[in-house]
């Protein structure tokens, strides 16, 4: 099976310090929603690990985390794809749960579900999200979108660091085409 995990703000829709509390605040990053698309076309796997710890601090509710992703997934089945799972930690990092990236929880009940997850791509745009694809053996591959840029001045500070090996694109669109154009050779 081809399978991909997309960490979700930063990477698929437009990230923000004070949290993406409503579907209303829920945008997508331009041509995210097309890529998830093109994923889903050529037989991938697509599924979401996403840390949402703004359900514990109050700041939207089930119902509002339930809207926001119902809204991608409908935009992504409008354009015709579809996203096969979303997986998220509600938890504060003081509540050191096992869930929240760059803890390795969520990527566990992926492989649970999906199967082996080693060597598969997990696009992220932080620090966490890559040091959780390198926990689980997955391919870290960092977008500049979100927190990207900043990830990328992070890693660069530290050239000794196993994470200075991760491939770099621009937008999760870049990934895709990628990882789409090497699949036909």
């Amino acid at each position: 099976m081809k399978l991909i995990i997309l960490d979700r703000d930063g990477v698929i829709n437009e990230d923000s310090d004070n949290y993406i509390k409503s579907a209303d605040e829920w945008v997508p990053i331009p041509g995210s929603i097309e890529a998830i698309a093109d994923l889903s076309k050529a037989g991938y796997t697509v599924v979401v690990a996403t840390n949402q710890s703004g359900l514990n601090r109050g700041l939207f509710s089930p119902d509002d985390l339930s809207a926001m992703h119902n809204k991608l997934c409908g935009l992504v089945e409008s354009a015709g794809g579809k996203i096969d799972g979303i997986y998220y930690c509600p938890h504060r990092p003081e509540e050191l749960c096992i869930c929240r990236k760059p803890n390795t929880g969520l990527l566990d009940n992926i492989a649970s579900e999906w199967g082996s997850i080693e060597g598969i791509p997990f696009v992220g745009d932080s620090l966490k999200d890559l040091q959780v694809a390198e926990k689980m053996n997955c391919q870290g591959i960092l977008v500049r979108t979100g927190k990207g840029q900043k990830t990328e001045y992070q890693l660069k500070q530290q050239p000794d660091s196993t994470l200075s090996e991760v491939s770099i694109f621009s937008n999760l669109n870049a990934v895709v085409q990628s990882i789409l154009t090497e699949s036909t050779h």
